[in-house]
This record gives structure tokens, sequence and C-alpha cells, in this order.
């Protein structure tokens, strides 16, 4: 034994669990009297907050819900979905938050795979959740919510949520997870193919990424956070928990207006908000009376399908200044970022866009991220051109899948976590990526990337949204397929007008052989659903 381990051995005094659980005990002792939650007329301190918490803590437990427990949530971003991410795991219970888009039979394979005991749901979500509930042997309590933002609904339960915190202690003694391996939380996958795969995340990762976030973002005491992204969607990026630590605001918003985000950004003074780049689109499409509401410094992070620099310029000269991230549902949200250099504040905007639209390099609370051959684990030359798979390693990287130890070996195959996203690595060691591995179209033998190709489609003047993807063809095998959304006022553009635009900026073989003007559908993140595209592009 070496002599810095004799009589050195961690203690209860020394070591202990990392648990964002903390971030409110030490938030509502420091600020007790700073707001906490802005949700329509309802205002609540830290100190009403964290006592909001504890009774939900006590109520589930005074019901027999403890350690390993699921509890489910089906809620969009109101204060309840907040409060759950405490009082879940206080009394070391895992919270499933539940995305509130999709159908009945999809929540019902989730609440029996996940074995919930307890759903606490909305009452928009009615019909949802009483279909899903009749299709299970062994259906949870449920708990109705029922938000004044709603108005009238049908109850989905006789149990009101007000009423099961009134069951609970306000000065309930919680506990700290026994070991920071331990569950935190369980985030299903979007299934496009078979059933969906349940992440499981531990109390570590949430910390470490939590403060990943804080430490890439810098974001100060007290910031303002304006919740545009699910609270779903990987418990909302960390985000629950990251306002909370810095005894933030948390500003609700139960579904994307792009009128209502503007409104609420100048009637708040809001410093920060998250999203798929959809939601930034929407904004620089409305009216300029509407967004001269953004009269303050306003930050934005943005990630899920990579911004084309088009849309990234554009937010950028509204005055809310972005900050690219990439991640996954398996990494807790984000984990890389085009980390800024200073020089690059001189180049023209176009040039820093392009810049930005780049995945970037590892955040500090992930230990490893390589572009590589799929096949071998070879990394691939930093020139900018060669594709490869990305791969990550670390800390906040998931537990595993939920009861499929098959495909958690296979995520985990070499040593690495493999994300099943194609990228390049330029010279200076920013990734980039280049498409999805399912996504990448192959013509003729040559790689295309779609996303470089959605990238011009969206310097446009006339579309508004834009994606592609692979169309059966008899002699190249496969030729790129464009799904544009038009913008109200340019509704006169043909195919042969989009082709020829992308002709001048492609080279010929990455150019669309077919252009489809149409809604794009899309998850409930805003993500565009390829996979759909890709069937109707057979069907053509």
């Amino acid at each position: 034994m070496s002599i810095f381990d004799q009589g050195l051995e961690p203690t209860n005094v020394n070591h202990i669990a990392l648990s964002p659980l903390s971030f409110i005990e030490r938030t509502a002792s420091v600020y007790p009297d700073y707001p906490a939650v802005i949700h329509g007329s309802i205002r609540a301190t830290w100190a009403q907050t964290y006592s909001r918490c504890r009774r939900l803590a006590s109520a589930l437990a005074g019901r027999g819900i403890g350690k390993n427990d699921t509890v489910a949530v089906m809620l969009p971003n109101i204060p309840a979905m907040l409060e759950a991410h405490f009082g879940v795991p206080m009394i070391g219970a895992v919270l499933n938050a539940l995305n509130v888009r999709l159908d009945a039979e999809a929540i019902a394979f989730m609440l029996a795979h996940g074995e919930a005991k307890v759903l606490i749901a909305d009452r928009e979500f009615h019909d949802v959740v009483h279909a899903a509930i009749g299709m299970l042997d062994h259906p949870p309590l449920v708990i109705d919510v029922d938000d004044p933002e709603y108005g009238e609904g049908q109850p989905v339960s006789d149990l009101d949520y007000e009423a099961f915190l009134a069951e609970g202690d306000p000065d309930f003694a919680w506990q700290w997870p026994e070991d920071e391996w331990q569950a935190i939380s369980l985030n299903y996958t979007s299934g496009t193919t078979g059933n969906p795969k349940g992440v499981v995340y531990h109390h570590r990762g949430a910390y470490l990424n939590s403060l990943g976030n804080q430490m890439i973002w810098a974001v100060g005491n007290h910031p303002v956070y304006l919740w545009t992204l699910p609270m779903f969607h990987c418990n909302g990026w960390c985000y629950p928990w990251i306002i909370t630590a810095l005894a933030g605001v948390h500003v609700f918003l139960r579904r994307v207006d792009p009128q209502k985000i503007l409104n609420l950004i100048h009637e708040h003074q809001v410093t920060h908000l998250c999203g798929a780049p959809i939601v930034l689109n929407a904004l620089v499409n409305m009216p300029d009376s509407a967004k001269a509401a953004i009269d303050h410094p306003v930050n934005a992070m943005v990630a899920g399908a990579a911004p084309p620099a088009k849309v990234i310029g554009a937010v950028e000269e509204m005055g809310i200044k972005v900050i690219h991230v990439y991640g996954l549902t398996e990494v807790y949200g984000p984990v890389t970022l085009c980390a800024w250099h200073s020089e690059w504040d001189e180049l023209p905007l176009d040039e820093r866009a392009q810049i930005k639209a780049r995945q970037g390099v590892r955040y500090p609370t992930l230990e490893g991220v390589m572009v590589a051959d799929p096949k071998t684990l070879e990394p691939t030359p930093h020139d900018g051109h060669t594709i490869g798979e990305i791969f990550m390693r670390g800390n906040t990287v998931m537990k595993g899948y939920l009861k499929n130890p098959t495909a958690t070996a296979e995520a985990f195959e070499g040593g690495w976590f493999h994300t099943g996203d194609l990228a390049v690595t330029h010279p200076d060691g920013y990734v980039e990526i280049r498409d999805r591995l399912k996504d990448i179209i192959i013509s003729g033998g040559e790689n295309i990337s779609t996303i470089e190709l959605e990238g011009v489609l969206y310097r446009h003047p006339a579309i508004l949204e834009a994606a592609v993807v692979a169309r059966p063809d008899e002699k190249w095998g496969e030729t790129p397929c464009a799904f544009v959304t038009l913008k109200a006022d340019h509704q006169n553009i043909r195919e042969a007008d989009v082709i020829s635009f992308c002709r001048e900026h492609l080279a010929g073989f990455k150019v669309p052989r077919t252009v489809v003007f149409t809604q794009l559908p899309k998850t409930s993140t805003g993500k565009i659903q390829k996979f759909m595209l890709r069937d109707m592009a057979k069907k053509l």
C-alpha cells in the first residue's frame, strides 16, 4: 500500500456521492427569497420551490415509492416538471419524463418497460394517457395536474397533484444517493425502427454534465432562463438542475410559439434559452416589429440537427448570441461545442456562421471524442474531408440501455460509445458532422452529405425549411431528394428554380434530382423525421 493510501481511505467527510440534488438545497438556503418560477400568473421563490419538491418526495414515500422505483411524468414545460426533477430522486426513485407527443401505444410500452409505479400527467394528455393505461396489466398510480395555463380540461384521475403534495411534509428529510452510480432518470430514445430504447442516467453524470454546460456557456449567477426546449428531452439537457444551481429563474412555456417567446424575452428580460434550430428559424422569420422585442443581450444554445450557417447568421443579426453544441440522449444532452476563438470575431458574418455551425470539441467534462473508422476504430486524418463515425467516452455517457444488454454492448463495443453520426475532423481538431450513418447518400459510389446540401438550400431566399434524403435510383443506386417548405411570400418557386440554385453552389453529383414542396414532419423537439421522408421518397 502506498504511503498516500495508509490511513487516508475515503470517508463520508471527504468522499460524498455527486448529485444535482445538492443544488436545490444550497440555492434555497442561500437565496430563499429570490424568484425561482414564473409561469403565467404563478410566481414562486426558491424557498417555496424547495418546500414543494420535499412535499412531493414525502408524498411519494408515503405511497410506498422508494429507491429504484420508476415515477413517470407526462408534462409540458410547467413548474410540476421542475419539481419532479428534484422530488422524485430525493427518495432514490427514478424519473421517467415521457415525450408528450407520442401515441398511446408508445407511452404504454414505456410505462410497462420502465415498470412505472406512478404517472403524473397534465390534463392536456387525458385521452392518450387513458388509452395507454388501458393497455397495461399493472397500471400505475395516476396523478392529475391541473395547470391554469392550460385552462379547462378533463382530469386524468381523481387524485389531484396539489392535494397529493398536501400529503407531504415540507421539511421532509430526503435521502442523498448512497452511490453516485445510482440511477437518477430514464429517457427513451425516439425509436424510428423497433421499440425505443431506455437510456439510464446516473447522479454523477447528471451532476457533471450540469457543470459542463455551465462552464462552456459561462452562465453567471441568477440567469433568467426561458423553457423553449422540452424538459422531457434529455431532462432538458440538465438545465432543470443547472438553472437551479445558479439560483436562476425558470420561465415556463407550455408550447413553442414564436410570438410568445419574443413577448416573454422582453417582459422578463430573459438571458438564456435552448432549442433545436427550428426554434431559432421561427424567430428569424417573425416580422421586424416583433423581433424588436429583443432589446437586451440574449444567449441561445442550439443543438439537434446541425443548424445551417444561414440561420445562425440571421439569429445573430437579431441580437441573439448563438453557441452551438452537439450531443445525444445517451450522453445527457450536449457534450461538445464550437469553442470560440477571439480572432474569429473579426471575420465577416457569413464566415463566422460557417465556423459556428461546426460541432467542435469536447466539453471539459467529457473525457474523449474522436472521429474514426466505424469498423476498425482507427482515427481518421484531420483533413476536413475524410468521413468517419463520432465516438465518445467519459463520465457523462449513460449507464446503458434498460433491460437491453445486447444493445448496450453494441453501443460500447471497442471501449467507445458509438454515436451513429458521421463527421470529419478539421486540421484544428474541430469536428463537423456530415450526416447520420443512416442518412449519408451514396450515389454512383460517391458520398453525399445531406447536411451540406441542406446548408445550400437554406441559403435560397424562398426556402423556410429543407431536408434531404436518399431516393432509390436504378442507375446511381440512390440520388438526393430535397423536401422543402417555402416562405409564405415565395409560393411561386418551381422545382427547376431550386435545382438551378443548387448547381451554382455544389458539384453536379450533389445536386438534388428531385424537389418536393411540402410541410416537413417533425419530432416534439423540432427534429425533422427523415425516416418518414425516406418512405415518401421511395414511393415517388
